[in-house]
């Protein structure tokens, strides 16, 4: 039976949404008449003529309706007097503050967009930006989205191979790169990787580069610019160029574990409608909040939580250049001191890699401006889930566990603060999402049993396909279940209409005709005392079809003994069952994990049976 942790009285009295299931059943009775009304709350140059169009698997949302996502970031604030106020406050990994209110967020967007007009850059073109978490990171996003550009963001650990892929792929006009940057002790070369991957490349007419680490780098003449040169006599006057709700705002790329990068399309109109509606009421938005979200614009959680919907929402976001637990594990408790953070998003990696240092780090510092807390990027085991509650939280602040995906756009699944919490569960769906646990066949899978996650609706921040690959956009996503859109998560529902999110469905055990979730497995392992963190895979068995092998870090101070592994087999058999009983226990010091977070049990898999393990580039080491 899971715990279940109502909300405080303070937090109902202060939620904008206070009764979900009347509001979700509205919602789903009359889906469009829902997403109007949040679209109401908008600015629009020109009103949309019909809500929805769907012509499976198509969907066209705002049809005949005007717009820009900039118009809503920057312009309405200037227009309405909020000029003045904060929007982003950033802090280097060497401690360097900058800081912009919305008219100089805006003048330094309107720079951008009028020098990447002047290097030829049109409606429609592709900029890939490769740049570290610096201000000029979201800066290139919005100048793009300001003048109809389309930007690709390519995430700063990519390496040179990974980029060039995505620069050829998506025929990029511009990239906008930094000359380097400091990632904990490293100097990254970025310019260096940028050069190597756009050699040969005819598309790219110009590279542009930011100062940052201040190293050596070569400028090759008339295709290389100084970002500061570019933008330095620019007028801080650039119309915002008007858009069709259904026109490209970017791409981006997403890898399965095998094959060519998806290169997700998102569009001006219904994403920005559907990241607006889903901020401000998962996470509670007024007026005076500080957010921190700790991804990268690299990811689909940083383009749609650090650089859109804050700034939508006209709060101030804070955003930080260093990676975490650097240079020691109270930095991000640190920050959330100094600038007051009142609403903090992040991943069940980070917390689980924080509670292995202990809870004296966090009750170093005050972390009292907190309201409410939010995960993303994997399920949170509930051990990891009671830590952040409690020492991070300290039991005041409810947990927002979001499960979405960057071909959602949005956030899906999830609590709103006034709903009872379940450590471990993503609750349920936001409001006009459909979600279902269903088998191969199509069938609704019974309460409490496992199966694929599926969304039976269209949504406004949906895909609207993959860049110049409509075949292979219908085969993925709408081609495995016929009628659904397949998320290729594995997931269970219990008695309450709670959904559990068990992992990738590639990455679910079959032992001996059960299946089992690597989530559910290294939640088990972690719910024991003297382990932090663990990653399972299966390997090939003759007699159960899979074994399963665990990857486990113990907490510090604890020996790697044998008695220890018979301990945890014993603890797995007792929390899970008997068929769950690993064969084989590894503890390591580290796992292989993306900079986003996310272990990559792909490469521990291939490791342990001697195969290729691919591309590695987005490791965290």
């Amino acid at each position: 039976m899971s715990k279940l942790y109502n909300p405080s009285p303070e937090v109902l009295k202060k939620a904008h949404i206070k009764d979900y299931d009347k509001l979700y059943s509205e919602s789903i009775k009359d889906p469009e008449k829902f997403w109007e009304g949040i679209a109401k709350e908008l600015s629009w140059f020109k009103p949309w003529k019909k809500v929805l169009q769907w012509r499976y698997p198509f969907a066209k949302w705002f049809i005949g309706a005007r717009c820009n996502i900039i118009h809503n970031v920057l312009d309405r604030h200037i227009k309405s007097g909020k000029g003045d106020k904060l929007a982003l406050l950033w802090e280097g990994q060497d401690g360097k503050e900058r800081k912009f209110t919305y008219k100089e967020l805006n003048d330094e967007v309107s720079r951008l967009a009028n020098g990447l007009k002047k290097l030829g850059v049109k409606k429609g073109d592709r900029i890939s930006i490769y740049l570290p978490r610096l201000p000029e990171q979201i800066i290139s996003m919005l100048a793009c989205a300001k003048i109809g550009a389309i930007h690709s963001v390519v995430y700063c650990g990519f390496s040179v191979e990974a980029l060039r892929t995505r620069i050829t792929d998506a025929q990029t006009k511009v990239v906008i790169t930094a000359d380097g940057y400091h990632y904990r002790d490293k100097l990254i070369k970025t310019k260096h990787i940028v050069d190597e991957a756009a050699e040969g490349i005819k598309s790219v007419k110009h590279i542009i580069v930011v100062k940052r680490a201040n190293n050596d780098i070569d400028m090759k003449q008339e295709r290389d610019i100084w970002y500061d040169k570019l933008v330095k006599d620019m007028s801080t006057d650039c119309t915002t160029e008007e858009m069709s709700s259904e026109d490209p705002l970017f791409i981006l790329y997403t890898s399965g574990s095998t094959g060519k990068p998806k290169a997700v399309v998102h569009v001006h109109g219904g994403y920005m409608v559907g990241i607006y509606a889903t901020l401000k009421l998962i996470f509670n938005i007024s007026d005076d909040d500080i957010w921190y979200c700790t991804a990268d614009p690299g990811w689909i959680t940083g383009h749609s939580y650090i650089t859109y919907a804050p700034f939508i929402l006209g709060i101030t976001q804070f955003f930080y250049e260093g990676p975490p637990l650097y240079p020691d594990p109270g930095k991000w408790w640190s920050l959330i001191e100094k600038y007051k953070i009142t609403k903090f998003y992040s991943t069940p990696t980070a917390i689980r890699a924080s509670m292995r240092y202990g809870a004296e780090w966090p009750q170093k510092y005050d972390l009292s401006s907190l309201r409410i807390l939010g995960t993303v990027g994997e399920p949170i085991n509930p051990e990891a889930w009671e830590w952040y509650y409690e020492h991070i939280g300290h039991r005041r602040c409810p947990i927002m566990d979001t499960w979405w995906q960057t071909e959602t756009g949005m956030q899906m699944i999830s609590p709103l603060p006034s709903m009872p919490l379940k450590p471990g569960s993503a609750a349920k769906p936001f409001f006009g999402i459909v979600a279902e646990i269903m088998d191969k066949d199509g069938r609704v899978v019974e309460t409490g049993k496992g199966g694929f996650l599926v969304l039976k609706t269209p949504w406004p921040s949906m895909l609207r396909t993959l860049y110049k690959n409509k075949k292979r956009y219908k085969k993925v996503y709408w081609g495995e279940i016929s009628g659904v859109y397949f998320t290729g998560d594995a997931a269970k529902k219990d008695k309450d209409g709670y959904f559990w999110i068990e992992g990738r469905t590639d990455d679910v055990l079959k032992v001996a005709g059960y299946r089992f979730g690597t989530a559910e497995l290294e939640s088990a392992f972690v719910s024991h005392p003297s382990v932090v963190e663990a990653a399972v895979i299966g390997k090939p068995h003759e007699v159960k079809g899979q074994a399963i092998k665990a990857f486990v870090i113990l907490k510090q101070g604890i020996e790697k003994t044998e008695e220890l592994k018979n301990e945890l087999k014993a603890h797995i058999k007792k929390e899970v069952g008997p068929i769950a009983k690993p064969e084989e226990i590894e503890f390591v010091d580290t796992l292989p994990k993306t900079r986003s977070g996310k272990i990559m049990r792909r490469i521990l898999k291939a490791k342990e049976l001697g195969k290729p393990v691919g591309d590695t580039s987005t490791l965290e080491d």
